[in-house]
C-alpha cells in the first residue's frame, strides 16, 4: 500500500473526493468572466484578449476554446499543486462573443458553460462578451442603501405636506403626526414628513454603516407618497426640498375641486420653490459626494400621472403663468401626442385616454406617436447626470413596459444609454424588471437590472420558503439546495460578467415584504393579518444568514431602509414604515456594519470568482476566490446542528493554508471572534449551527498564534 504521505495534494484529493479511477476531476474544471479568467474583463473593440482556463493537476489531455466560427487550442501556462492552467488569445472586433471551453482526457469530452461541466452543451449557458460593454466601476460591489423619502427623516418640517393641502384619488392627503403609526391598508395619501433635508442629516450614519451609494425612491414633483406618478421631471418636489413661498390655504371641508388647492398650486407650479428645492438637491448631491457615496435616482418614464403638467388633468396648472395647457385641458396642448388619446372629441377637460394598466392616475407616455417626447425625456436622463446635480446614475421603473412594442422599447433604452452617458460615462443605468433581462443587457442599453431573479428570490425561498410578498408559502424550497443551484445557475446565465457585478441584490424593497418578516414563514399581508402580526415570530438568525448571503454574494448588496434597523412589515404599504429613530436594534445595525467592513475589505468578495460546492440539502455553501484572497461561505438552512466538509480545495487552498472564521452566526447572535481549522487533504470539518452561517478565509501558515482552534 502507498503511503499517502508519499502522495501529492492532487492525488490525495481525487481519493477523498471518492475518485478511485482516472477520470476527469470535474470539480476541478473552472473558467468565469471575472477579471481572473479574461483579461481585459471589459476589452474594447480591436483588443487582444487572454482566456484562462482551469483544470485539475495532470488531469486533462487538451482544452480548446471554441466560438461559433472557430476552436482555438488552448496552451498550458503554468500551474499548482492541484491546478493546471490553460490559456488562448483572441483579437476581438465589434460583435459580441459567445464561447465555451472543451476538454478532453482519455475517452471523456466534457463541455464547460456557465452551466459548468457537463456531457452535453446546451448554447443557452454560453458564456457572452460584448466588446466596448464597460460598467461603471465605482458600482462594482458598491454597498447600496434604498431609501423610501416620506419615511426615513424628517429634516425640515416647514416642507410638510398639510391637512386636505389637496384631493388624491377622491380623498385628502392628510399628514401623520405619530411617526411610529403604522401605514394605512391605503397609504398613498398619507405623509409622515420625511424629505431630503432628513437624509442629509444623515449621511454620517450612512457613511459610518459603510454605505456607497444612496439609492432614492422618485422625488421629482408628485401627489403621492411614493411618486411614482410624476407631475414634473424637471423639478425636486418642494415637499422634499424647499418651500420658500408659501401661499394660499388648503382646501375647506366642502371643497374637492384641486384647481381650488391654492396651497398646493402655490408650492409645486411656483417656479421660486421649484428652483430652491432644485439648488438644494445640488447641495445635497454635493455633500453626498464630498463623503464618497453616489446618489441613484428613480426614473419613471413608462407612466406619468394625471397631476402632470402635460396632461394637468386635476386643472392645476390650467391658469397659472408659465405653463402651456395640459392635454386633458385642450386638444390643441402642445403635449396632445405625449398621451393617447381614444375619443378626439371631448375637448375640454378630455379624460378618456390610455392609463398604465387601465390606471387613470397613472396615465401611460405615447413615445411611438411623439418624437418631442422622446427627445424630452431623453433631456432629462442628461439633465439630472450632468452638474450642477451630478447625479450617480438611474434606476428604471417598470423599464421593459416603456412604449407600445419591444422593438421600441430596445431602441428607446439604446437611445436612453447613448444620451446619459455621453453626460456622465461613469452613470449607472439600472432597470427594475422581473422578467429575462437578457435582452437588455447586450451592453448597448442597461447596465443590469434589480436581481429579483438570480438573488431575491432564490435565496428568499431557501432560507424561508416563502414567497417575496409573503403571499405564498413552499416548504418543499425551504433548504432545497437543488433548486436553490438551478435558479442561480440558470439566471446568473441571463447576465453578462459585468451586468453581474452590479447587480443590485435586495433582500427587501418598497415593494415586497421585508425579509425579516418573511423569516415567520407566515403568509400574510396588513389588510388580512393585521400589521402587528409582521413583527411575530421572526428569526433574527435566518435574517442575519441572508444578509451573509448578501454581502458575499456577487453583485451589488442593496439595504432597504430599516432593515439594518430591525424593521419589519408585510409588502405594500406595510414594508414602507418609518425608519424606527430611538427604537432601532443596536445589535442589527452592528452587525451590518460588521459584514459591510468584511464585504469591503475582501478582494475576493469584491471581485472574485464565484464557486458554489456540492452539498447536502438544508445546506448551501460557496466560494470566492481570487489568486490572493479566498473565502467560504456555509449557511445551514436548517434547524439541527449539522457536521460539514467543506472541498476548500476547489477554491485553490492548500495544506499550507488554514481557514479563520471572520464571522459566525447562530440563534444566540454572532460573533466575529476569530476560531482557526486545518486544512486536511483539501477538506475543512466543522460542526454548523442550525439556522447558521459561517464566513471563513484562508491565511497562510505561520500567521496566527492565539487564536483559538477546532
Amino acid at each position: 500500500m502507498i503511503s499517502l504521505d508519499k502522495l501529492s495534494l492532487a492525488e490525495k484529493i481525487q481519493i477523498y473526493s471518492f475518485h478511485t479511477r482516472p477520470v476527469l476531476n470535474m470539480r476541478a474544471l473552472f473558467a468565469d468572466g471575472s477579471p481572473n479568467y479574461i483579461q481585459p474583463s471589459e476589452p474594447r473593440p480591436g483588443d487582444r484578449i487572454t482566456f484562462r482556463f482551469r483544470t485539475g493537476k495532470d488531469n486533462v489531455d487538451a482544452v480548446y476554446l471554441c466560438f461559433p466560427d472557430c476552436e482555438i487550442p488552448m496552451e498550458h501556462c503554468g500551474g499548482t499543486e492541484v491546478f493546471d492552467y490553460y490559456e488562448a488569445v483572441r483579437t476581438v472586433g465589434e460583435e459580441s462573443l459567445h464561447y465555451y471551453f472543451t476538454v478532453l482526457g482519455g475517452d471523456q469530452k466534457v463541455y464547460y458553460s456557465r452551466k459548468g461541466a457537463s456531457g452535453s452543451r446546451d448554447p443557452e449557458y454560453d458564456f457572452l462578451l460584448t466588446p466596448g460593454f464597460s460598467t461603471p466601476s465605482w458600482a462594482k460591489g458598491a454597498v447600496m442603501y434604498q431609501i423610501f423619502v416620506d419615511r426615513f427623516a424628517n429634516g425640515d418640517p416647514s416642507n410638510d405636506v398639510v391637512d386636505r393641502e389637496y384631493i388624491y384619488i377622491n380623498e385628502p392627503v392628510r399628514k401623520i403626526w405619530d411617526w411610529y403609526r403604522y401605514p394605512d391598508s391605503m397609504d398613498v395619501r398619507n405623509f409622515y414628513g420625511g424629505d431630503l433635508q432628513g437624509v442629509l442629516d444623515h449621511l454620517d450614519y450612512l457613511k459610518d454603516l459603510g454605505v456607497d451609494a444612496i439609492y432614492l425612491n422618485p422625488i421629482f414633483v408628485s401627489p403621492s407618497n411614493h411618486k411614482y406618478d410624476i407631475q414634473d421631471y424637471d423639478y425636486i418636489d418642494p415637499h422634499f426640498g424647499k418651500i420658500v413661498k408659501d401661499e394660499g390655504n388648503a382646501l375647506p371641508d366642502w371643497d374637492r375641486n384641486n384647481a381650488a388647492a391654492w396651497k398646493y398650486i402655490s408650492r409645486v407650479t411656483d417656479k421660486e420653490n421649484l428652483e430652491a428645492s432644485n439648488a438644494f438637491f445640488a447641495h445635497f448631491t454635493e455633500e453626498v459626494h464630498k463623503r464618497g457615496m453616489k446618489v441613484i435616482l428613480d426614473g419613471v418614464f413608462n407612466h406619468c400621472g394625471s397631476f402632470n403638467k402635460w396632461m394637468d388633468a386635476e386643472r392645476l396648472y390650467e391658469n397659472q403663468p408659465g405653463y402651456a395647457k395640459g392635454a386633458f385641458v385642450s386638444k390643441d396642448s402642445p403635449f396632445h401626442h405625449f398621451f393617447k388619446f381614444y375619443n378626439e372629441n371631448a375637448w375640454p377637460y378630455n379624460g378618456d385616454y390610455d392609463g398604465w394598466w387601465g390606471h387613470k392616475t397613472l396615465p401611460k407616455l405615447n413615445y411611438e406617436e411623439s418624437d418631442k417626447l422622446c427627445d424630452y425625456i431623453l433631456q432629462i436622463g442628461r439633465k439630472w447626470v450632468s452638474p450642477p446635480y451630478n447625479v450617480d446614475g438611474w434606476r428604471l421603473d417598470v423599464a421593459a413596459d416603456l412604449g407600445q412594442s419591444e422593438e421600441f422599447n430596445h431602441a428607446f433604452w439604446k437611445r436612453f444609454r447613448k444620451a446619459v452617458k455621453e453626460a456622465n460615462p461613469e452613470a449607472l443605468i439600472l432597470a427594475e424588471h422581473y422578467g429575462d433581462p437578457k435582452s437588455w443587457l447586450q451592453g448597448d442599453e442597461w447596465d443590469t437590472v434589480m436581481n429579483y431573479n438570480a438573488f431575491m428570490e432564490p435565496v428568499t425561498w431557501f432560507l424561508t420558503g416563502m414567497e417575496k410578498h409573503s403571499d405564498e408559502k413552499r416548504p418543499d424550497l425551504k433548504g432545497n439546495n437543488q433548486a436553490f443551484r438551478d435558479a442561480m445557475t440558470y439566471h446568473m446565465a441571463r447576465f453578462q460578467y459585468p451586468s453581474l457585478e452590479i447587480a443590485m441584490n435586495e433582500l427587501s424593497n418598497h415593494d415586497h415584504s421585508r425579509f425579516l418578516t418573511r423569516t415567520n414563514m407566515t403568509v400574510g399581508r396588513s389588510g388580512t393579518t393585521g400589521p402587528e402580526a409582521a413583527d411575530r415570530d421572526v428569526h433574527k438568525e435566518i435574517m442575519r444568514a441572508g444578509v451573509i448571503m448578501q454581502m458575499t454574494w456577487p453583485g451589488a448588496p442593496t439595504v432597504y431602509y430599516g432593515d439594518e434597523a430591525g424593521l419589519t412589515g408585510w409588502t405594500d404599504p406595510d414594508n414602507r414604515r418609518t425608519y424606527p429613530w430611538n427604537r432601532e436594534d443596536r445589535e442589527m445595525i452592528q452587525f451590518h456594519r460588521d459584514i459591510i467592513r468584511i464585504h469591503k475589505e475582501s478582494e475576493a468578495i469584491m471581485h472574485g470568482s464565484l464557486k458554489i460546492f456540492n452539498s447536502q440539502d438544508g445546506l448551501v455553501i460557496y466560494g470566492r476566490f481570487t489568486d490572493r484572497d479566498k473565502i467560504v461561505v456555509i449557511i445551514n438552512g436548517e434547524e439541527e446542528e449539522r457536521k460539514v466538509r467543506l472541498p476548500v480545495w476547489e477554491i485553490g487552498v492548500t495544506e499550507e493554508e488554514y481557514m479563520e472564521t471572520l464571522m459566525v452566526s447562530d440563534r444566540y447572535g454572532y460573533t466575529i471572534d476569530k476560531q482557526v481549522y486545518d486544512v486536511d487533504h483539501g477538506f475543512v470539518s466543522l460542526m454548523m449551527p442550525g439556522n447558521g452561517a459561517v464566513l471563513l478565509r484562508s491565511l497562510p501558515i505561520g500567521s496566527h498564534s492565539d487564536k483559538k482552534k477546532s
